[in-house]
């Protein structure tokens, strides 16, 4: 929603999930007329409003450390977006009240298609139009030089810099070259010539004649003739007071480096039964820091999604939480490790014993494995019920946040002031839990680390890191940094050989599905996939996904996968696909043909990826993970 004339007015939808991950706070939305940008959290309003908090003390949990990293304050609640039941029937009444995200329009300078005449939004030159409340859609600026008037579309040019700075292009200031027009009011114009090799637009003042195209602005030249970042934050509305000693960067409004969110995401799951103590602390401590007895205790037990709590004694717990609180359970590294790895807990939870009792969050059925697939999964389980949450904690400009590089780009914060919450999200589904078989994992390790096809993927790793490395890096540069070992490329094989096969047999629609990958090393047992339904709507929990793990399904999908595998349309050139210098691409025989998914599906964008370490192929075979007794 946006302000115009001291009102709201709708001017279009957008799904909860995407304000996580491609329209959030501080990102640019293409509306069809002209594009907004979602403001800070001081402007969400919530009045009137209930059941907007998504309780998962876990991911908050997560939040807190990770704003702390960045010298943030600490929140109390994740929030789901501002929406009000039936704002969609009565459209008109519910923009009244300012329900829904507040966003502002951006780029603030509009030019008109007809004429071509530039001009800010607040010099009164367009006119904002939506009489009809229920076509959001319809939202446009227009310009009153012809009887019908034209329509007024973004300025596309912006400044950025690599603090998160967003600014408007200084167009008056540009086609001047920093000098007075000689008149008291400059009128721009903006001529599109359009080619393919650049920018090609030409800047003219009609009061005094100045003319500058804009590609005098672009590349390292250009930076020398912009103005000094300002340090604006329009988001939040905020200047910084000195400015900012960053240079400021010429980009186009669509470019895909406008934003990169940062977010964190967590299953709902309860703690595995038989885990200590201090592992119950670790993973609930949210939950459990303010329990001062054991009547609270044993309420608490009551609640819904709390059953587990019964398999601790009272008092051994209530103990352990008092001596946190007076800093004798103080985190040590182990701890601290062992919260910020949001996986760990989920992994303990999926292949440990199932919970004692299902809750409207999860509910977790082991299936037997058949004896033909013994070799290769040493656990099968039925995820009946889920719930994943997803917050928004801050965003970057230009380079994407990577903990390594902390010095290329710095986080952006939500709002102006301490927030005590921050975006969330979440979705409910459903999923099979696949856990591969730790000893023919171990074996198939140790014969693959020293194999020449996978030294050729170390190799590549270390080459796609070199090339990216930004000159704005001020910190140590470690290549092989985030390289997933080698567990990970067989799990992550494996998921997408699954996921296009569940797509094709069972009428799934693969974007519809979403993975997890659970990959230890040496020291660490992990060895999991689980493939899950992640989206809001009906194909979420339909029951289809989990029905698979039973028999005969699974064994059948698992073979047709493998078979599916052994034979792609774009071999031989996919099956010998391998990278050597000077290639740099992350992944070996696999294709959109045989491996590639949405993504929206794989959590590395179809990265790390190679169908000959689960089969053989070509005459100069690597380790194979599959047993012979499952291989096509």
């Amino acid at each position: 929603m946006t302000s115009t004339t001291g009102y709201f007015r709708r001017v279009g939808t957008v799904r909860p999930s995407h304000l996580m991950f491609t329209a959030g706070v501080g990102a640019l939305i293409d509306l069809p007329h002209f594009s907004v940008l979602v403001k800070g959290l001081e402007t969400w309003n919530f009045s009137g409003l209930a059941d907007y908090v998504i309780d998962e003390p876990r991911l908050r949990h997560a939040v807190n450390r990770a704003l702390q990293l960045y010298g943030q304050d600490q929140i109390t609640e994740l929030r789901a977006a501002p929406w009000m039941e039936g704002a969609d029937n009565s459209p008109k009444e519910q923009s009244a009240q300012g329900t829904g995200v507040p966003v502002t329009p951006f780029p603030q300078w509009m030019r008109c298609t007809a004429c071509y005449e530039l001009a800010a939004i607040d010099s009164g030159v367009f006119a904002f139009v939506n009489n009809n409340p229920r076509a959001p859609h319809e939202a446009k600026f227009v310009h009153d030089c012809k009887a019908k008037k034209p329509l007024a579309v973004a300025a596309r040019f912006t400044l950025v810099c690599t603090r998160g700075h967003l600014d408007e292009f200084p167009y008056v200031q540009f086609v001047h070259r920093g000098r007075d027009c000689g008149t008291s009011r400059p009128r721009l114009r903006m001529l599109d010539h359009g080619g393919n090799q650049a920018a090609n637009v030409t800047l003219e003042c009609v009061a005094c004649g100045a003319r500058r195209n804009i590609r005098e602005a672009m590349g390292a030249d250009g930076q020398e003739q912009l103005p000094a970042c300002r340090g604006r934050h329009p988001h939040l509305g905020t200047y910084a007071e000195r400015g900012c000693d960053e240079e400021a960067t010429l980009m186009v409004a669509g470019a895909s480096n406008h934003w990169f969110p940062m977010t964190l995401s967590a299953l709902a799951l309860p703690p595995a039964r038989g885990a200590s103590i201090s592992k119950l602390l670790d993973d609930q401590w949210p939950a459990l820091e303010n329990v001062n007895s054991v009547e609270m205790y044993q309420f608490l037990a009551t609640l819904p999604g709390y059953g587990y709590l019964r398999e601790y004694d009272p008092a051994a717990v209530l103990a352990a939480i008092e001596a946190r609180r007076n800093g004798g359970g103080a985190e040590t590294v182990s701890d601290t490790a062992t919260q910020s790895d949001l996986l760990g807990p989920e992994w303990d939870v999926l292949s440990g014993p199932p919970p004692a009792e299902p809750s409207d969050d999860f509910a977790l059925a082991p299936v037997t494995v058949p004896d033909a697939l013994g070799g290769l999964f040493s656990d099968v389980r039925q995820v009946e019920r889920l719930r994943e949450a997803r917050a928004l904690i801050g965003f970057t400009r230009l380079d994407a946040p990577d903990r390594e590089s902390e010095g290329i780009a710095t986080p952006v914060r939500l709002s102006r002031s301490a927030p005590s919450w921050v975006p969330a999200s979440e979705v409910r589904g459903e999923g099979i839990f696949l856990r591969v078989h730790p000893g023919r994992m171990a074996e198939w390790v140790a014969d693959v680390r020293s194999s020449p096809q996978m030294t050729a993927h170390r190799e590549a790793f270390a080459r796609f890191r070199d090339k990216r490395r930004s000159d704005r890096l001020t910190t140590p540069f470690d290549p092989m940094y985030g390289w997933p070992g080698e567990r990970y490329f067989a799990l992550h094989t494996l998921s997408h050989l699954l996921i296009r096969t569940i797509a094709l047999e069972c009428g799934y629609n693969s974007a519809s599905l979403a993975e997890r990958i659970y990959a230890g090393d040496d020291d660490d047992p992990r060895t999991g996939i689980l493939l899950y339904t992640a989206v809001p709507d009906s194909e979420g929990t339909l029951g289809g996904l989990v029905s698979l793990a039973r028999a005969p399904h699974f064994e059948r999908i698992v073979r047709r996968a493998l078979r599916d595998a052994a034979h792609c349309s774009s071999d031989p050139l996919c099956a010998e696909r391998l990278p050597c210098f000077p290639d740099d691409y992350l992944h070996g025989a696999a294709c959109h043909v045989c491996l590639f998914v949405s993504e929206t599906t794989c959590e590395r964008g179809n990265r790390f990826l190679d169908r000959r370490f689960l089969l053989p192929l070509g005459d100069d075979p690597a380790p194979v993970l599959t047993p012979v007794g499952l291989l096509p």
